[in-house]
């Protein structure tokens, strides 16, 4: 892939200088077209297949990926072409809505860790925990529903949030489970120019809802806490990627080669025999031959 640091460019590995004004939704880097990206996507993503294949053989790691963003950013649409080539058997995508009256029984992060990925499997998380820091952050009255404490729900609530998150990370990274952060940053412009879309295409209709407008109106809140969320939650063993969301060609391509590179850096083998075992191979094909 002629990638080069593509990837490094949209990581954000500390929060101590970030802003997210900084990255432009809008940004392509040197790529200018569709067209020029389409061989490196394509390449991308028969790489992801073949490191797949790796990873579930040898059965020791996993590789968590969450895609968090603003309604219409391009998501679902990311995932879709982003994960094309993968065996569906050793990847699982959840997509988490409001909480069910069950898991509003347990901690915020009860409902996500039961859907971590297995060793040697690939887990997409469509949404995440961090919408906990969002629009439970952008909606305040939500923490009324649940059930928390009223004693426990004070002025630094997200501040320990954020270290319960940043603390359930590093557990995870010192297991084994390798987590890449995906916001996808898409402009205020750009949304509303695919919303337009939405309505205006027969096809796409059922992809609308009332409450995309309604949560248009808190954008402002929206960016701030997003960008207090990467701030507070950015670190070494699970970066997040501020990826350029105005152009889907190019946020998959970066997508694609965060993926490719994460992989790649895990130095994945293929399971060795060792002699019993390649003594036993060699019987089975021998029996099978004489047959």
């Amino acid at each position: 892939m002629k990638t080069g640091k593509l990837a490094k460019t949209f990581r954000v590995e500390s929060g101590k200088h970030f802003r997210l004004k900084d990255f432009d939704p809008a940004d392509t880097g040197h790529w200018k077209s569709k067209d020029h990206a389409t061989e490196a996507l394509v390449e991308g993503i028969a790489r992801t297949a073949e490191l797949q294949d790796r990873l579930y053989a040898q059965n020791n790691w996993a590789l968590l990926l969450i895609f968090q963003a603003m309604d219409a950013a391009g998501k679902d649409g990311a995932i879709k072409h982003v994960m094309s080539g993968v065996n569906p058997q050793g990847c699982q995508v959840y997509s988490f809505k409001a909480p069910s009256e069950v898991e509003l029984q347990h901690d915020f992060l009860w409902r996500t860790t039961r859907d971590l990925p297995e060793r040697g499997h690939i887990g997409i998380f469509n949404r995440s925990y961090y919408e906990e820091v969002l629009v439970v952050r952008v909606h305040p009255e939500i923490l009324k529903s649940q059930k928390t404490p009223p004693s426990l729900v004070g002025k630094k609530i997200w501040e320990e949030r954020f270290e319960d998150i940043r603390c359930f990370e590093r557990h995870m990274a010192r297991s084994g489970t390798v987590i890449r952060k995906f916001f996808l940053h898409v402009s205020k412009k750009e949304q509303k120019n695919r919303f337009l879309e939405r309505l205006e295409q027969p096809e796409k209709n059922w992809k609308f809802s009332a409450g995309d407008v309604r949560e248009r109106a808190c954008w402002d809140d929206y960016q701030e806490a997003y960008g207090d969320m990467i701030r507070n939650t950015a670190t070494e063993h699970a970066p997040w990627y501020v990826v350029p969301a105005d152009n889907k060609w190019f946020t998959r391509l970066v997508i694609s080669t965060v993926i490719v590179d994460t992989l790649e850096s895990l130095d994945l083998q293929y399971p060795k025999v060792d002699a019993a075992k390649r003594k036993e191979l060699d019987a089975a094909k021998k029996g099978l031959l004489k047959e």
